[in-house]
């Protein structure tokens, strides 16, 4: 590995010692059925990329890709090769990238999350969304893979109760986001609800990742994107 990778790795090594308030961390270790996924982080200096290849300082090999967001026209920054929970790789890079400027003019829009209904709108022209049940709607496939001990078929469920997720919520946010000007999202506490008789729900819904596609779309699109309470 490359004196940079070692050096990323301590960095993030110490802020979560400091996040967590521990001096020893149980940090991406191996140890019996718990593994780790692996993640192999970078800084912009060691990324090089040309005619649609990417070199990577300490590996010989250049990794071609399929160039669709046009990289030779951006600013490349640090990223990591990183694992996935079947064991697939991929090359994470962020680009910078000029911020749009807020637009005005636009209507705006409240948005309540929730378990039965996932979305409540301050806007009458828009129907409340029913949540979707990813995860229970596989649950019972899922349990019988389990006891069966298809390790394999368990992270494909997983994996696909993920995508079915966010693909849910691509498309939703990228909607409201092109429609509105200004979206103000309730900060609900997932974290604290998990804790409650109704964790699954609450996990499901994925309301912190939805935010996050609410907040960076907006961005791009110059529009606003606040939290209230």
């Amino acid at each position: 590995m490359h004196s940079q990778t070692i050096q990323a790795i301590s960095e993030e090594y110490a802020t979560r010692r400091k996040q967590f308030k521990k001096v020893k961390l149980r940090w991406r270790v191996s140890t019996g059925s718990r593994r780790s996924l692996g993640w192999l982080p970078f800084k912009a200096s060691a990324l090089t990329y040309r005619n649609g290849q990417v070199w990577l300082s300490g590996i010989a090999t250049p990794l071609s890709l399929w160039d669709s967001y046009r990289l030779s026209q951006c600013k490349l920054g640090a990223g990591s090769i990183a694992e996935d929970v079947r064991g697939r790789w991929y090359l994470n890079i962020t680009v910078k990238v000029p911020k749009a400027a807020p637009t005005d003019g636009r209507a705006d829009l409240g948005i309540y999350l929730g378990l039965k209904d996932f979305a409540g709108f301050s806007d009458d022209a828009i129907d409340n969304i029913e949540a979707p049940q990813f995860y229970r709607d596989l649950e019972s496939v899922l349990a019988v893979v389990q006891r069966a001990n298809k390790i394999s078929r368990v992270k494909t469920i997983h994996a696909k109760i993920a995508n079915c997720r966010k693909d849910f919520q691509h498309k939703l946010s990228t909607t409201l986001v092109r429609r509105y000007g200004a979206i103000f999202v309730g900060n609900v506490n997932a974290s604290a609800l998990a804790q409650t008789r109704m964790p699954k729900s609450v996990l499901d819904a994925g309301w912190s990742q939805f935010r996050s596609m609410l907040q960076y779309k907006c961005d791009d699109a110059g529009g606003w994107f606040v939290e209230v309470n």
